[in-house]
């Protein structure tokens, strides 16, 4: 259920790209800048309200009833896309359904099993990126009809799916197992109780007396959630950037717009199909660190022969396009590796909804950069575009091995102290408010 709502969400999100080359610009009569602008509006109201959303997943109990709003609310302003301001409020009503999933998965199931899922929702996004081309093809043809552009008919045809899934999501979206009605009494049970076992003393006193602004600021001040936002960075800045400029990459190799279309399916089904493949491998080593880095290299690999071979693209069309599909295959897996990693390391259903939606919300800070790096006047070449998109996933590299780093080093330091003196120096009470800045708490590599 939540694959197929990030999909079509996500197909909403990526279709004024597929909009942009069937003249939704000359139509409106707007230039290459007012785009950027158009585009960064909704990251604006997405970022302020993500980390307010799952606060309010974390006490109330009816979540799938607030996910189908969300993807109501999205279908039903998805049609009015042409107004900038409409994209504001866009921006509003998705900002919760990524981390509210996110938030919801981590209910089900335990933390060794986490990835493979986050791998399967963010895998949705790709396959929601190759469906768009597929759907903006067909769905263009029907320019004229009723007196509307092809470009109007994707948002409407595509808005509509939305809605029909939120009010699906309102029927059939069991909040937790205990609610669900495929299981018998006994699977229900085992559930419920596997995730009861793995909670702290910590879990239960926090779910019992929130503090949102104390707990919200030990996420912010927290060093192992900042390397993770510029570790998300390496995926978010390029991603968002390519997902709205890919149609037109495509097109700037020479293609008419129909195949232009046709051929951004590829370079997302890569993304899907290493997303999936790299998480579950992550899940059965249950190590983080190289199947974060190895798909930031691509990403570094991809953007650095994209920079030096567009300056003559329609000469090197095919080294291009592997570059395209190098970078799509490394961008997907980042961001459910990055989130994994935030559950795996963060004690408390109250600081772990936090932190989920803070570390989403500072990764959609990239989005606004990335709405500006592709600049329409600098194309085939596109040299702020690709340069940017190498220069965060280098920056992400970087903070994926320092994290390794400094969680070794502190579980080296805590274990040398010994649980007797540890014990000695602070009560029960404090280690358990302490959660994953405990002494005894070991980090997950």
């Amino acid at each position: 259920m939540l694959l197929f709502l990030y999909l079509i969400t996500y197909i909403d999100k990526v279709n004024i790209g597929n909009a942009k080359i069937e003249g939704l610009l000359p139509d409106l009569h707007m230039n290459g800048y007012q785009y950027n602008i158009a585009l960064s509006i909704f990251s604006i109201p997405y970022i302020l309200a993500e980390v307010p959303s799952n606060i309010s997943y974390s006490i109330f109990l009816a979540r799938h009833t607030i996910l189908g709003i969300i993807m109501t609310c999205t279908g039903t302003i998805k049609n009015f896309c042409e107004m900038v301001a409409v994209r504001f409020l866009l921006g509003l009503f998705e900002a919760g359904l990524f981390p509210g999933a996110i938030l919801l998965i981590s209910r089900w199931y335990l933390p060794c099993g986490t990835q493979t899922r986050l791998a399967l929702l963010y895998t949705s996004a790709a396959t929601g990126g190759a469906f768009s081309g597929l759907l903006a093809f067909g769905i263009a043809k029907m320019d004229g009809i009723g007196g509307y552009e092809g470009w109007r008919w994707i948002f409407i045809i595509e808005g509509l799916l939305t809605v029909i899934m939120g009010v699906v999501c309102c029927l059939l979206l069991p909040d937790s197992p205990a609610l669900s009605k495929w299981l018998d009494e006994d699977e229900k049970r085992f559930l419920t109780l596997r995730q009861v076992t793995r909670a702290t003393v910590a879990d239960v006193d926090e779910s019992k007396n929130h503090n949102n602004l104390l707990t919200f600021w030990t996420v912010v001040s927290d060093w192992k959630v900042n390397l993770l936002i510029l570790a998300n960075w390496s995926q978010a800045v390029p991603n968002y950037a390519l997902k709205f400029s890919l149609p037109t990459i495509i097109k700037g190799m020479g293609y008419k717009s129909a195949n232009a279309q046709l051929l951004t399916i590829p370079p997302y089904a890569c993304g899907a199909i290493s997303s999936y493949v790299l998480s579950v491998f992550e899940d059965r080593y249950n190590w983080r660190l190289p199947f974060l880095v190895g798909p930031q290299v691509a990403v570094v690999i991809g953007y650095a022969v994209l920079f030096v071979k567009t300056p003559d693209i329609k000469h090197n069309i095919a080294s291009c396009y592997f570059a395209v599909c190098l970078a799509c295959s490394g961008l997907y897996p980042i961001l459910s590796a990055v989130n994994a990693w935030n559950i795996y390391n963060t004690a408390g259903p109250a600081k772990r909804a936090i932190s989920i939606g803070y570390l989403i919300c500072m990764g959609n800070v990239g989005r606004i950069v990335g709405s500006y790096i592709f600049i329409e006047r600098e194309a085939p070449r596109y040299p702020t575009g690709y340069g940017t998109s190498l220069a965060f996933g280098a920056a992400g590299i970087v903070a994926a091995f320092a994290l390794e780093f400094f969680l070794k080093k502190s579980n080296k330091r805590n274990a040398q102290l010994g649980e007797d003196e540890i014990r000695a120096r602070y009560t029960d009470v404090q280690l358990y408010k302490m959660g994953d800045r405990s002494p005894l708490y070991v980090y997950k590599l």
